[in-house]
């Protein structure tokens, strides 16, 4: 892969990394508009401690891992937030198929090409592995 492709495949991952970051400090410090961007209600008492808890732990968590991914070159931290967003997107089609929601398309097709350009990363950017 030429030097300019990986250049703006790290551009093209920096930009959801800052994306997560601020959807989750959002979930931290305005958590009804956080929830509304993400087209769910806020919800109440114990499950809104769950909600802000759990997403977003999820989002930095992943903001940062892509983050820690771009500055150590380390495969492991391009594949782990992939995972992440790759089951997000299977749950959703699970959700639509056997719980009744709806299927959510605009947020399924992001989470699919993200995942996807990290795995391409964690095998065009990230450093070969020494066997010793």
């Amino acid at each position: 892969m030429s030097r300019v492709l990986k250049r703006a495949l790290r551009i093209f991952l920096v930009l959801p990394a800052i994306g997560f970051l601020v959807t989750g400090l959002r979930f931290a410090v305005a958590p009804a508009g956080a929830a509304k961007g993400l087209a769910m209600p806020l919800l109440d008492g114990a499950a809104r401690s769950s909600q802000i808890g759990d997403v977003g732990a999820l989002f930095l968590g992943m903001g940062l891992m892509i983050l820690t991914a771009l500055v150590t070159l380390e495969r492991t931290w391009f594949v782990a937030p992939a995972i992440l967003l790759l089951l997000v997107a299977v749950l959703r089609v699970l959700a639509w198929l056997f719980h009744g929601a709806a299927l959510m398309m605009p947020m399924i097709v992001p989470e699919i090409v993200i995942g996807g350009l990290l795995l391409l990363a964690s095998t065009k950017l990230a450093e070969v592995e020494r066997v010793e």
